[in-house]
């Protein structure tokens, strides 16, 4: 058995969790003990717990300083200055799951090819590419973001599923030969109207990448842009999946029947967010 760190050790230690766990509530924590715990845990050396905490207390998102989210049951790697993967994106996810349990059951065998735009860490791609075999069918996995960071550690995540990270604008650097290929396509694009920006919570807006966030006048300019592509690289009975608000689900559906695509929104009251599926039609 290997002998825990002494970082680790410190974690049975009361009066140690406690110190760590005051200091993160002084800087505004709200769950400092939760934190404290993640903290004492991952560090390797109470040299690197200090860091650590020094920090989280500094206002760095937690999953930046751990160098993880937990994500749909799974531990994704999260870069320094990377969007650090939401918890309400899991019902995209979800929903994307079932469009392919779906999609499975009702084609003809194939190898089914999934796309996830602005991917940041990759974690939606690496989680469907974990859920999504409901048959044992292959899924061909690509992922594009135009953040540099955000490709190198996407690939971290998606790798060993063996997909594909491209760095790129949208569409633009995928492989051609998928054009009109694509069965579930998945952009958890960014979607916060510019003049909302500044009341997101100081660790978001001051330490992830404005590129991540800003969806421009009224959120919704990224998804205008895909849409104007989208069903060019949908295959027949494609799928298109974004990630929304409920005050915004209107317009996204406008958005999604002007290029061609059949739409229903679905939202999830335990999320607090809603997902618009579009439909290329056949």
């Amino acid at each position: 058995m290997t002998a825990a760190s002494p970082a680790r050790e410190q974690a049975g230690q009361p009066e140690a969790l406690a110190a760590v766990a005051a200091t993160l509530r002084a800087a505004g924590c709200v769950f400092a003990e939760d934190e404290a715990r993640l903290l004492i845990e991952t560090a390797a050396t109470p040299a690197d717990l200090d860091a650590m905490v020094r920090r989280r207390a500094g206002g760095l998102p937690l999953e930046q300083v751990l160098g993880w989210a937990e994500f749909c049951g799974r531990r994704i790697v999260v870069d320094s200055g990377v969007f650090v993967p939401r918890r309400r994106t899991e019902f995209l996810v979800s929903q994307a799951a079932a469009v392919l349990r779906a999609r499975c059951a009702t084609t003809p065998p194939s190898t089914t090819v999934v796309v996830d735009l602005c991917c940041g860490t990759g974690a939606i791609g690496a989680a469907l590419a974990a859920l999504a075999r409901p048959d044992g069918r292959p899924i061909e996995l690509h992922a594009t973001d135009i953040d540099p960071a955000a490709v190198r550690c996407a690939r971290k995540n998606i790798d060993p599923s063996g997909g594909n990270v491209y760095q790129g604008d949208l569409f633009g650097p995928l492989p051609t030969r998928l054009r009109g290929r694509i069965c579930v396509l998945i952009s958890n694009a960014p979607y916060v109207p510019t003049a909302e920006l500044t009341l997101m919570p100081p660790e978001a807006r001051d330490h992830e990448p404005r590129g991540a966030l800003d969806g421009g006048g009224d959120g919704l300019d990224i998804v205008r842009r895909i849409a104007a592509d989208a069903a060019h690289w949908l295959a027949p009975g494609g799928h298109w999946l974004v990630e929304t608000s409920e005050r915004q689900a209107r317009a996204a559906e406008q958005i999604f029947r002007g290029a061609g695509l059949d739409a229903r929104a679905v939202s999830s009251f335990d999320h607090g967010v809603t997902v618009l599926i579009g439909t290329r039609r056949d």
